[in-house]
């Protein structure tokens, strides 16, 4: 895994990023030459023209992001990989034809951008058929060996056999007689050498998944493991790098106040998130403006009430708050006054409101808050004092979530469905945690590239 700003990578992805951020830079170029040889002219010297090369692969590349092209079922679906990829380049277009009326220099001319489009299409589309053919899923996985047979152990069996983990393990090693909850692991006793154990499976990985710690962390087979260049994790880290979750069931207050993380206050990253904040609030206020007439005129005709409504929130430091929105529930949908959970196919619901969830148009009055310093762009969802209050008793790390300003999207909204119930508040809150711990401004980007994907296919709203 490669770590970059705090968080993990496969290698393999970020090779075939970068393999396919030259292949986009190739087809420009070769595009321009096309190009250049059929109208007759000079193609110039490669410095002429390294702007609008490179604004045509960065676009592509933000947008193949965008559209979940390295996620999972993108690194092994053929299928899925060509629908996303025809998404991701019709992205590109949009986004370079606007950047292309603001600086036209900065982009290909608009033959050049077809001829490049259509050779970027074939390109990619072979590169992704080579690697399916040839190296396939495997080449996303990752061999581990686990030093343990109990509850824990078994927790990562589980998680190497859901679809797309990209894990495989080779073996499990019971520390102890006390752990029996993995058929077939082999004890410790029957092992001559660790080390020599190791590598004779081949595991990139070892995992520390011992029941009990105390008096019992194996120093010297670790210490000859780690000598031999393999990488030794302890349960709760790993499971946090392969999911992008701080683990509930794994993590000890003493295990996050050691950890490397929770730098969000850093005085750069602060004033970075902010000024984008009012930036970004302002122009897609101003962009959205008509998006909002048009969805109140219709909420108007819909149904009786208010065009807007405005609930209490919970935000940073716990403090409250009210957010904004278009109204897309009845007016007695909570007639008895108590908090109620949102659910799939919900009555409440009116017709126009299901269309402006569904295309997250209700959110946007939100961005007064964001304008206001109340809520970011990116940060976790705020929730209801009656429902925060609720959680707190009811899970550890719940007030922690409060630590960084709540946001219109998050790292728990692009990767899990609409929340409705304790468990999945559980579920969302190590989601926050992780994005608490780890926030970066490259995680924000990441953030708000995959949110393109949630409102394109709209799978968790609700």
């Amino acid at each position: 895994m490669f770590r970059l700003f705090k968080h993990y990578v496969p290698h393999a992805v970020v090779w075939l990023a970068l393999i396919e951020f030259l292949a986009l830079l190739g087809s420009a170029e070769a595009a321009w030459h096309l190009y250049a040889n059929q109208a007759e002219f000079d193609a110039g010297p490669l410095g002429e023209r390294w702007l609008p090369l490179a604004t045509f692969a960065v676009a592509n590349s933000l947008a193949m992001m965008a559209t979940g092209m390295y996620g999972n079922e993108g690194l092994r679906s053929m299928r899925f990989a060509t629908a996303r990829l025809l998404a991701a380049i019709s992205l590109g277009v949009i986004f370079l034809s606007v950047v292309g009326f603001l600086l036209p220099t900065a982009t290909l001319w608009r033959a050049n951008s077809l001829y490049a489009m259509a050779m970027a299409i074939s390109a990619l589309f072979l590169i992704r058929l080579a690697l399916t053919q040839s190296a396939g899923a495997e080449a996303f996985r990752r061999r581990i060996l686990v030093l343990g047979a109990g509850a824990r152990a078994a927790r990562l069996a589980a998680l190497a056999d859901e679809p797309g983990s990209g894990l495989e393990i080779v073996g499990f090693v019971a520390m102890s007689g006390a752990e029996k909850k993995i058929v077939g692991a082999v004890p410790r006793e029957d092992i001559p050498n660790l080390s020599e154990h190791v590598v004779a499976l081949r595991a990139g990985e070892v995992v520390l998944a011992l029941e009990e710690r105390r008096n019992a962390l194996p120093l010297n087979d670790l210490l000859r493991v780690k000598t031999t260049g393999v990488h030794v994790n302890d349960i709760a880290s790993f499971i946090e790098r392969e999911t992008g979750r701080v683990d509930l069931a794994t993590t000890n207050p003493s295990g996050l106040i050691f950890s490397d993380g929770f730098s969000a206050g850093q005085r750069i990253s602060k004033v970075g998130k902010r000024l984008f904040d009012i930036v970004a609030s302002l122009i897609v206020l101003i962009v959205g403006l008509p998006l909002i007439l048009i969805a109140g005129i219709a909420v108007v005709l819909d149904s009786r009430g208010p065009v807007f409504y405005r609930q209490p929130r919970v935000g940073l430091f716990g403090e409250p708050y009210d957010i904004y929105k278009i109204r897309s529930m009845r007016t007695d949908a909570e007639a008895a006054g108590k908090a109620v959970w949102a659910s799939e196919n919900d009555p409440r619901i009116t017709r126009v409101g299901r269309i402006i969830r569904k295309l997250r148009i209700d959110e946007l009055p939100q961005l007064w808050c964001v304008l206001k310093g109340e809520m970011s762009f990116v940060g976790p969802r705020p929730e209801r004092p009656s429902f925060v209050e609720e959680l707190e008793q009811k899970m550890p790390f719940y007030a922690e979530r409060h630590m960084v300003k709540p946001g219109l999207t998050g790292w728990a909204q692009i990767n899990y469905p609409y929340g409705a119930s304790v468990e999945d508040a559980r579920v969302k809150l190590e989601y926050d945690l992780y994005y608490a711990k780890n926030y970066s401004p490259f995680l924000d980007l990441l953030i708000l590239l995959q949110t393109v994907r949630v409102v394109l296919w709209p799978d968790g709203a609700r």
